[in-house]
This record gives structure tokens, C-alpha cells and sequence, in this order.
């Protein structure tokens, strides 16, 4: 495997190695070992979730409040979308910063996206299956989101924003300058 970080540095790109024949293709999505050496530090992924969307559904930008943030690891099994993380660390120097990447079942690369950071997607093809682990347990009284639009973001989701399809509860997140609560750059939330 590949492991690029990304613009902001916390943010890891995964490039798996594909071996293929005319039988179709092998290979590891995830190796424990190889994934902890490079990040530094303990991850222990707890959930696994799987969303099926249709072209212009765009989940997100979602986080959970510690102590039940959760990181994520993130692939598309089949179709394309554009994936976002955004810093809300106060205080870290790359606050409010933006890293997209497309995922495609094609390409087969992943997105690490750590606690401390808003997380969504959008779909580019004509549906699309996403999977994802988590390292901590979906906790409904802390989820909470991001206005995928905040003019401060300046998020290209690359379509129109009247094709994109939102969930009631997407719809009415606040800007990043609007969050109540934020993560604290100073703070080891792995611990």
C-alpha cells in the first residue's frame, strides 16, 4: 500500500496494490500494521457502515463530539464520488482547510479522514455503494454537521448545487464560524 498524506498533513490517501489477471483482481484494503506505522499512532476501528446513493446525494459534512469522535476510513466499492474532510481543530494551523479526493471503484483508493475533522461525500456517477470503518460507535445525541456550502469553505463539489440532494438533517447545519462546539488542536483525542 500507498500512503500519501494529503494538503493537511493528518489526512492520508491510500493506494492499494491491485493485482489483476484475466480472472479479475486481488488485494489487502486494510493491513493494521502498515496503517498504524504510518499515521503514529493506535487506531482501533470498531464499525463498519455501507450507504448506497444515487448521482448528486451529498452526506455531510458530519462529525461526532468527543469523547465519541470517530475517525474514518473511507473506499467506493462501486461508482465515483468526491470525498471532503475539513479541519475544525481551534488553534490547529490548518483550521477550516479543505481536502478533497476522488474515490472511484475504479481507482480503489481510500481516505483517511481522523477525529478532529468534518467528513462527507457527494456522488459524481450514477449511484454509487461507499463503505467505511469507524473507530468509534455511531452516537446520535453527539453527531452533528457542517453546512456543505459555507462560502468560507469554498468546497468545489463539482455539480451544480441545484443537482445536489440533501437529507433534512444535512440541510440545516451551520457554517463553520456558526459551530457551537469545536475540537481542540492541543487535545489527543486517540487517548
Amino acid at each position: 500500500m500507498e500512503f500519501i498524506r494529503q494538503s493537511v498533513p493528518d489526512v492520508v490517501l491510500i493506494k492499494p496494490k491491485v493485482f489483476g489477471d484475466a480472472r479479475g483482481y486481488f488485494m489487502e484494503t486494510f493491513r493494521q500494521d502498515q496503517f498504524e506505522a504510518f499515521i503514529g499512532h493506535e487506531v482501533n476501528f470498531c464499525q463498519d457502515n455501507e450507504s448506497k446513493s444515487s448521482k448528486g446525494v451529498l452526506r455531510g459534512l458530519h462529525f461526532q463530539l468527543p469523547p465519541f469522535s470517530q475517525s474514518k476510513l473511507v473506499r467506493v466499492i462501486e461508482g465515483e464520488v468526491l470525498d471532503v474532510a475539513v479541519d475544525i481543530r481551534k488553534g490547529s494551523p490548518t483550521f477550516g482547510q479543505v481536502v478533497t479526493a476522488k474515490l472511484s471503484a475504479e481507482n480503489k483508493h481510500q481516505l483517511f479522514v481522523p477525529r478532529g475533522f468534518a467528513h462527507g461525500f457527494v456522488v459524481l456517477s450514477e449511484s454509487a455503494i461507499f463503505s467505511y470503518k469507524c473507530d468509534n460507535y455511531y452516537s446520535p445525541e453527539n453527531d452533528r454537521g457542517l453546512a456543505f456550502n459555507d462560502s468560507s469553505l469554498d468546497i468545489d463539489w463539482q455539480m451544480d448545487e441545484s443537482a445536489i440532494l440533501l437529507s433534512e438533517k444535512d440541510q440545516k447545519h451551520p457554517s463553520l464560524d456558526e459551530l457551537p462546539e469545536y475540537f481542540d488542536f492541543g487535545i489527543n483525542y486517540y487517548e
